[in-house]
Formats: C-alpha cells, structure tokens, sequence
C-alpha cells in the first residue's frame, strides 16, 4: 500500500473555527460539565477547520453567541477562512484542514491532543493493572483529578488542548452526518457472535435476526453519544446462546478495553511532514491506533502515512530536535523496520535521522527512548546518567542517516556513535539525571516550546533549573497516579502543532551586502517569544515598524532592509 498520499476520509462533521472564549475556568472536560462548555470544545473551535455551507455557519454562529463568543468571523488559529456565510461559500469544497506539524520539541506548541482517564475502560483496566501493561494500581478518580491540572497548566500556556472524548462527540448532537460516522465506527468495535458450542441451527429462525449487522445498527441507533463512546473505549464481544423462556436468548460478555489510549504519545508521532499513524507493539493496544486515525481524519488532519508489517513503532521513541535532526529509538517497542519505512517514503521532514539503538538493556522501566532522554532547548537535553558513556553496560549507540539532498535517499554518515559522543560532538549540553529519579520518570518531561518545562519528578526539575545551560522554565505538577499506569507527561500527550522556526528562518540583506538570518537571535530575544512569532507574517510595513527596535539590538543593521 501506497502510504505517501495517504488523505484524510472527508469528514460530514460541519466544524467552525468559532474563536469562542473560554467559559470554563476550571479546565474540566466532557464528564465533569455540559459537554458544548468545555474547555476542550472551546479549543477545537479555534483549531478545526471551517465547513463548507452558509447553513452551518448560522449554526456556529448562533452556538458563538450562546457561549459568549463572536460571530464577526476572522482567522483560525491554523490560517482558515472566516467563521461567517461569505467565507463558508469562499471555503466550499475546500476546508481548510489543520495542519499538523512538528520540527523540534523546542518549537511553541499550538495543539495538543490527549486523553483524559475516565470510564469504564479505565476503571476495566484497573482490575488487574499488570495485565493491563500498568506499573501499579490505580485510583480513578485521583488519575482524573491529575490529568485536569496537567490541562489547566497547558492551557495557562497558551496550548490548545483537545481530548479524544470531545473529538469524537464533536457535533453528534447536532448533526447527523457526524451522529452517523460515530455509529459507523461503532459497528466496528461492537461484535455480535454465538457462544461457544452453540450453532446456528440451536437458534429458532425468528432469533437469527438478532445477530445480524440490521439489528446491530438499530441497537446504536438509539444509544446516547455517551454510551457510544464508552462501547467504543472497551470493544464489547456479546455471545449469544437460546435460553428456551423469557425472550428465548441469553448473552455472556468479553471486552477489549482501550485502558492505555490516556498515553496519546504511542499511536502516531507527528514529524515536520504531519501526522505517521504508529504500529503499537502490544496486541493489547493495537485497538487504539484506528480510534486516533478516526479522530484525526475528524479534525481535518493530515495524515500522511502510517507504519506497516514488519514496522513497529510507538510515539515515546521519537524526539524531534529540529528540521535538521530527528531521534528515534528503536529497540524494545520500535524497530529499524519501521525506522527504513519513513525514511523511504520522507515522512519526517529532516535532513538527518538520529537512530537510538537500546541494544545492551531493553528494559520495562526504559520501554521508549523518552523514558531516558528529552529535550529542554535548542541545545540543551537530559538523560539518565547511568547509561552515559562507552563504558556503561546498558549504553545506547547512534546510526546516523542524511538526507543529502531534499526529498532524496538517506544514506547512512555514521555509525554505532555513543549518544553521549553522539550529542557532544552535534554541541549539546546534556543534564544527567540519576537512575533512581529516571525511575520516578524524572526524564519523561514534556516541552511547550521555549524551554517551558512540565516535570514530574521534583528532584530532577530542580536539577534542570540549577544547571547554568538551561534558561527555561519548569513547572512540576502531581501526576503520580498517571504515572502508575507506566507513563508521565511527555507520553501523555500528542502535540499535533507546533510553530515552525523554518517559518521564521528567512534572510535579510544590509545595504553593505551582508547576509543575515532573519529574524535575528539577538532581536527574538529583545522582543519575546511572542512577538517573535509575529515576524511570520511581516512584510515590508513591518519591517519598517520594527526599525526602532532593529536599531537597539543590531546597531549595525541599516534603515534600508530587503527581505529575501
């Protein structure tokens, strides 16, 4: 299968980029309030794309002003056209999709897809934690309390964060073509059988219907959204067997659960091209790849490819840097396989590939290549201490491939490299992290852009702070009984959009003839980050906006700039 022009499924989900402002204070989601009130409907409002007919935009323009929003139209946060009838007609046949992308893990995260623990498939996990890949038992409703405050602090960041429940319960309500591709999904995860040792013959003719597709679809019909979405989160097996009295059948029940899909690091990684649907090495989870496919073609998406057989890869082991080197890790979880398909098909949208090889160690407590290494700057990263070096036994080696020229082959520059050497010799500082801190996922940090830090391991957070390389920002929250189920912050969620510094990497020319990067350090640094990020969209008048400020932090630079 052709995976380089994999498109997203048109969506009949009617979605405006309404820029509502936020109702909910509180960060709660689906569960906790009014669904069409929570923070995360709010965010998708200002993320997804606008639909295609003037009768739509009446609606999310009247759902604008029961929230407190606007109805005046204006840009999406991704660059689609106004939330008015003029731009819906502008719009026709070509929504305008989320554009998913991430060149480094340093770049601001705009998106955030994750998956707040609640329902049943959680509470089914929780019965027998080890069998269900957990770490420890599980308090519910402690693990719900942690993952709001993981999204309130997000948020307070500037993150749009949009969770799985919302997603799929996105306009159900309201409108039927998004009711009908939640049912469809549905007669997928709902299966209908006999029981074992029971034939068909067993059943009286009047009975067989009842195991049929038509009664099925009858049955999902008159469920409500929320009973959809928790059949879909535990993949119900009924088996049905004659009872011979009452309504003459009797079933017996087995379920699937999707108890590990609050890590919405695993199914997919988004690279510098978009979002590469994973293949999860767990039978366990394999269930939660095709639900996130389903969301992601939902929010208008794109996907642009997925791993295949003999592939394995899942999302912990990939670390972007930057448009010129992505990490990937293979070895537990994730193999070369799945490592050579990307780069066959250009699916990561960088120059050079950091293969991580864990060939010496392999182990539970270091399944993913974030389990032991992040990335706190454009120069900075932490890493357990205790596989550093040529020496240490469970040490990691580094394959590097080049692209060496855009959309060509990679090839392979260096081989079997220590990371440590690896990393020095590319100018990296590295922060080592003790292995007894590593075990309480003090490397497992997510980074929202700028070197703001999410930690959750105090020890380490106050390592990160006190090392003079580093000039970010951490924040620690509580999120131990997340963690008990065998992941932290970074594996807890997908940052689907982050802003592109080779957006912002243009070229000016001084009167002198000089050639310099635009914008310059110097000037992002006076300015903000911000502000920075407002220099995308300058043109000339800018350019002259900007002169005072251009005369402070480059007093070299001249009036009269031409950009390139």
């Amino acid at each position: 299968k052709n995976t380089t022009s994999h498109s997203p499924t048109p969506s009949r989900t009617p979605i405006a980029p309404v820029m509502a402002p936020f109702v909910s204070a509180d960060g709660l989601d689906s569960g906790d309030k009014e669904m069409m009130t929570s923070r995360s409907y709010q965010d998708m409002e200002a993320v997804t794309p606008v639909e295609a007919s003037a009768p739509s935009m009446k609606k999310a323009q009247s759902k604008a002003s029961t929230v407190g929003g606007t109805a005046s139209g204006g840009p999406s946060l991704h660059g689609g056209v106004s939330a008015t009838p003029q731009g819906a007609a502008a719009a026709r046949g070509t929504p305008a999709p989320l554009h998913a992308c991430q060149d480094g893990e340093n770049d601001f995260a705009e998106v955030v897809v994750v998956f707040e623990p609640q329902g049943t498939s959680l509470m089914m996990g929780g019965l027998h934690p080890r069998a269900s890949l957990f770490e420890k038992p599980v308090n519910l409703e402690a693990a719900k309390a942690s993952h709001s405050e993981f999204r309130r602090v997000m948020r307070e960041n500037g993150v749009k964060v949009l969770t799985v429940r919302d997603i799929l319960s996105y306009g159900v309500e309201d409108h039927i073509g998004a009711r009908v591709e939640l049912e469809d999904l549905a007669m997928k995860a709902l299966n209908y059988q006999l029981a074992e040792g029971v034939g068909e013959d067993d059943l009286a003719g009047e009975d067989k219907y009842y195991l049929s597709d038509e009664y099925k679809r009858s049955v999902l019909e008159h469920m409500s959204t929320s009973q959809l979405l928790d059949m879909l989160l535990i993949h119900p097996t009924v088996s049905i067997s004659p009872s011979y009295r009452d309504t003459g059948l009797t079933a017996s029940y087995t379920f699937k659960p999707l108890s590990n899909l609050v890590y919405t690091r695993d199914q997919q990684i988004t690279t510098g091209k978009g979002i590469v649907m994973a293949r999860l090495r767990s039978s366990v989870r394999e269930l939660e790849v095709a639900l996130m496919h389903f969301c992601f073609d939902k929010l208008g998406v794109n996907i642009v490819g997925e791993v295949r057989e003999p592939g394995y890869l899942e999302g912990g082991d990939y670390c972007p840097a930057s448009s010129d080197l992505h990490f990937v890790g293979v070895g537990l979880r994730s193999n070369y396989e799945a490592v050579t398909q990307l780069m066959e098909e250009d699916l990561f949208g960088a120059r050079r590939v950091a293969v991580v090889r864990d060939d010496f160690e392999q182990n539970q407590d270091r399944m993913h290549l974030d389990c032991v290494f992040s990335i706190l700057g454009d120069d900075v990263c932490l890493m357990m201490d205790e596989m550093m070096g040529k020496d240490s036994p469970t040490r990691r080696l580094v394959d590097e491939w080049t692209q060496l020229s855009p959309g060509g082959k990679y090839t392979k520059t260096r081989e079997g490299v220590e990371f440590v050497e690896y990393l020095h010799s590319e100018g990296w500082h590295i922060i080592p992290i003790k292995a007894a801190d590593q075990l309480m996922y003090g490397c497992n940090v997510l980074n929202l852009g700028g070197s703001r830090i999410i930690s959750v391991n105090p020890a380490s957070a106050r390592q990160i702070v006190k090392d003079p390389h580093f000039t970010g920002d951490v924040q620690v929250i509580d999120f131990s009984p997340i963690t008990s189920m065998y992941g932290a912050v970074h594996c807890s969620s997908q940052v689907i959009k982050r802003t592109q510094k080779r957006a912002f990497q243009q070229y000016i020319d001084t009167t002198d003839g000089q050639r310099m990067q635009w914008p310059p350090k110097a000037l992002q640094e006076k300015l903000g980050p911000a502000t920075s990020a407002a220099l995308e969209t300058l043109g000339p008048a800018g350019l002259a906006a900007l002169q005072p400020y251009m005369s402070q932090a480059l007093p070299a630079a001249t009036p009269s700039l031409t950009t390139k």
